[in-house]
């Protein structure tokens, strides 16, 4: 591992990264995603860091088998000193491109513990962290955070942190922690992020498609994009966004493309050891967002939330996208009014 960010899979372009999401970025998905136009580099799910806790087996297992030849960043979550320290002396002993710190999850039962959006509201534990980390790593050393807890009063202190302790990049989510995933972005943050620091800034946040990636970029000055939610809806957002910036025509995947990446995520996701309604919650995790473009009316998301096993599920995937609608174009942008969950985002975990 070197203090090199790692370069783009297609020299003159900007980077692309797929976003750490729990009990979403494993060995499957990212599997998934590389086959339909992969990301320049992959963050992990979090490795928690308390004092009793070790790796977790299955985000070791994304890092080395993922098979998609792109570099990954290992993300840690987590204020014990010592014990990040001790899992980062771990962590180095596998094929990582570096270490990313996370200053962004916004649900209560972590940020309560004073880790990741929580340290927002502690600059100065911040300022022991980020010394403590970057003295350890002898590689990249990366940072993803929000522009603050409930407001942004202590960003430019954080920024200045960010300068001080030579962090290689940042990440930056232009919503407050508070803010959880529906207020709106503020770009103009991420801007301001890109002004102060010595680092490339990554922007992240309603990433929706190829063409606001492009025009972020010129908005913000950022040095690069990150996906998550959207590249759970269209997993070609990547390809897409590479190619538009190579001015080459881009791809626009049919509804049986979209089926076909279904039954992937189904065998890929999904652990066909377990009981046929728990296979069939699981993929609806994914659904949840891919159907927010299937039609206006939401109706795929309301026969497949209905659906009771994976086997009906599927069904459901296939009269909704083949048959008369097989060459159907999949719109780029979600369609407005219809949402990713009939009930509210689970407050207490980061994952989907």
């Amino acid at each position: 591992m070197n203090s090199a960010l790692p370069s783009s899979l297609v020299s003159g372009t900007r980077p692309s990264v797929l976003a750490p999401m729990q009990d979403v970025t494993t060995t499957g998905f990212m599997r998934v995603i590389g086959r339909r136009g992969v990301p320049d580099w992959f963050v992990t799910e979090y490795f928690r860091v308390h004092e009793t806790s070790t790796p977790e087996k299955h985000i070791l297992d994304s890092i080395q088998n993922h098979g998609t030849a792109r570099p990954v960043f290992a993300q840690l979550i987590g204020e014990d000193v010592p014990h990040i320290i001790r899992t980062i002396k771990l962590l180095q002993a596998y094929p990582i491109a570096g270490i990313d710190l996370n200053m962004g999850c916004p649900a209560p039962k972590v940020y309560r513990k004073n880790v990741g959006g929580g340290l927002l509201r502690d600059p100065a534990k911040i300022d022991e962290i980020l010394s403590a980390m970057r003295a350890e790593i002898a590689g990249t050393f990366t940072v993803k955070m929000r522009i603050g807890f409930d407001g942004m009063e202590n960003y430019e202190t954080i920024l200045d942190l960010i300068n001080k302790h030579k962090v290689d990049l940042l990440t930056v989510h232009g919503r407050t922690v508070k803010g959880l995933y529906w207020s709106e972005v503020n770009y103009p943050a991420i801007t301001q992020a890109v002004k102060k620091v010595t680092c490339p800034v990554i922007a992240n946040g309603d990433v929706t498609q190829a063409t606001k990636a492009t025009q972020l970029i010129r908005e913000t000055g950022a040095y690069g994009m990150m996906m998550g939610r959207h590249a759970i809806r269209n997993p070609w957002i990547f390809r897409q966004w590479r190619e538009q910036q190579q001015g080459q025509p881009v791809y626009q995947p049919k509804l049986s493309d979209v089926r076909t990446y279904i039954q992937e995520l189904a065998d890929e996701c999904c652990d066909y050891s377990m009981h046929s309604e728990r296979q069939a919650g699981r993929l609806k995790k994914f659904l949840n967002f891919i159907g927010l473009a299937i039609d206006t009316e939401g109706k795929f998301l309301y026969d497949m939330r209905r659906t009771e096993n994976l086997g009906d599920l599927l069904k459901c995937c296939d009269a909704h996208l083949m048959g008369t609608r097989a060459n159907e174009i999949y719109p780029d942008e979600p369609h407005r009014g219809l949402i990713a969950r009939p009930t509210r985002e689970t407050q207490q975990t980061c994952e989907l």
